[in-house]
Formats: C-alpha cells, sequence, structure tokens
C-alpha cells in the first residue's frame, strides 16, 4: 500500500527547501544592494536591480510556502513552519510596499523648499554632489513648483519675532538639534545654514540649506532639501522641512 505520509514528505522536500532558499536569496540580495552602492561596487542602477532580484525571489519563495502549506502543511516541524511563515511575511512586504508607496501620492521630485520663486542655493555640497554623480542641484522651475503645491500645500516659510541675528542662532542650534543631520556649513554674515542627512539603510544624502533673512521687525526662514539621488523622493524631503520648522516654531515659542 501507498504512504500517504511519505507522499507529503515528498512535495514538503520539493516546495518547502526552494521555497526557504528563495528567501535567503532575497534576503542575501537585499543586504547587498545598498552595502553595494555605499562602497561602490555598483552604480545606483544595477543596485536597484539587485533590489528587484530580492522581490521577486520573495514573492516566488512565499509562493512555493503557500503551496508547501496546502499540500503538506500538517507534516512540518515546528521549524520549518518558522521559517515558510518568514518566508510568506518576506514576499508580503515586497507587495505591500508598492501600495503604501501610491498612497502617499508623492509627486515625482526631490527638490521641496519654503520659496519656490528664490530658492535658497546650494553652495557647501557641490563638490560632494559632483563626486557622487548628483542629480543637478538647479532648482526646476515653475513645473517642481506647482507639482509641490499641489502636492504640499502646508509648506511655506517661517516668520519669527527675533532679529536675523537671534533667529540665525536659533536656526542653527535647531538644525544641529535635528536628528542625524550633519551641518557642513554656516555663514552668519549671509544668514545661511547648510547641513546634510544620510538615509539609514541605502545611505542616500540629501542636502539641506536654511536662509535667515529680515522680515519687518522679525525675521523670515526658508528651508531647502534637495536629493542627491533619484527623480522622487517619496516625500522624505517635504516631511523634513516640516519637521524643521515645527522644530524651530517650539524652539522659538519655549
Amino acid at each position: 500500500m501507498s504512504n500517504p505520509s511519505g507522499a507529503n514528505s515528498g512535495w514538503r522536500g520539493w516546495l518547502a527547501g526552494p521555497a526557504m532558499l528563495l528567501g535567503l536569496v532575497s534576503l542575501l540580495a537585499l543586504g547587498a544592494a545598498p552595502l553595494a552602492w555605499r562602497e561602490g561596487w555598483l552604480r545606483l542602477g544595477s543596485s536597484f536591480g539587485l533590489l528587484a532580484v530580492a522581490a521577486l525571489a520573495a514573492v516566488l519563495g512565499a509562493l512555493l510556502a503557500i503551496m508547501a502549506f496546502i499540500f503538506a502543511g500538517r507534516s512540518f516541524g515546528l521549524w520549518r513552519i518558522v521559517l515558510l511563515i518568514g518566508v510568506l511575511l518576506l514576499g508580503a512586504g515586497y507587495v505591500l510596499l508598492p501600495v503604501r508607496l501610491w498612497m502617499r501620492h508623492a509627486p515625482a521630485i526631490h527638490d521641496i523648499t519654503t520659496d519656490t520663486a528664490d530658492p535658497p542655493a546650494l553652495i557647501a555640497p557641490l563638490a560632494a554632489r559632483a563626486a557622487e554623480y548628483a542629480a543637478s542641484a538647479a532648482y526646476g522651475g515653475p513645473a517642481t513648483a506647482d507639482q509641490q503645491q499641489m502636492a504640499y500645500p502646508d509648506i511655506a516659510p517661517l516668520t519669527l519675532p527675533l532679529s536675523p541675528a537671534k533667529a540665525f542662532d536659533l536656526a542653527l542650534a535647531t538644525a544641529r538639534s535635528m536628528p542625524r543631520w550633519h551641518v557642513t556649513a554656516s555663514d552668519p554674515a549671509s544668514g545661511r545654514i547648510e547641513a546634510s542627512q544620510a538615509s539609514f539603510w541605502f545611505g542616500f544624502v540629501d542636502d539641506i540649506v536654511i536662509r535667515v533673512t529680515p522680515a519687518g521687525d522679525g525675521s523670515r526662514i526658508d528651508i531647502r532639501s534637495v536629493s542627491r539621488q533619484g527623480k522622487g523622493d517619496l516625500g522624505v524631503n517635504a516631511d523634513r522641512v516640516r519637521a524643521y520648522l515645527a522644530a524651530l516654531k517650539a524652539a522659538a515659542a519655549g
């Protein structure tokens, strides 16, 4: 007579094994992509190609894991169940990530400023941007401004009831207090502060410039946040501008 348990074991060996292997390949590609970019082994496009490999492996692995559970789930041991669930979660993450990004409705721009008519100019990071083959530091003009206005109508300058000198000192102290910001230049005479911030995973660097100018009896603070890589930023620069202005406003009120 045939052995049903043996048949299940065969399915398990054929489906669970490749599913876990694909999960491992996905994790390795996921880790190799940012490492290769940071170390200069691969250009950005090739690193993103590794991410595509990671996504494909994860989704295929998840499909095989589902089939393994359907055909032979009752015969699995605890550790195999745990590993297959991990493969399922990894694949689900890759499927849900594009949905989450789409729901943000972020425009395909990577340059956000409180002054779209006269954006603060980047100066300190120009050499680093050139060495990194970064996107142009020149502002995109009315087309970029229109997209920003539609997506982030709340982005606006901040006016403080402080003299330019005091506003500059407060703006500089606030910039130095922002998490993971690195202040790269400050010039009280021109009211200019520059900083950068690197992303946690890929280490993508965004450049920030803050400008303090007189405004009646007080001071006006403008800020611009610009990515070095990519055409869109998934709303990161807008979030950074909002966070800084909120911190500066709170510091002034305190």
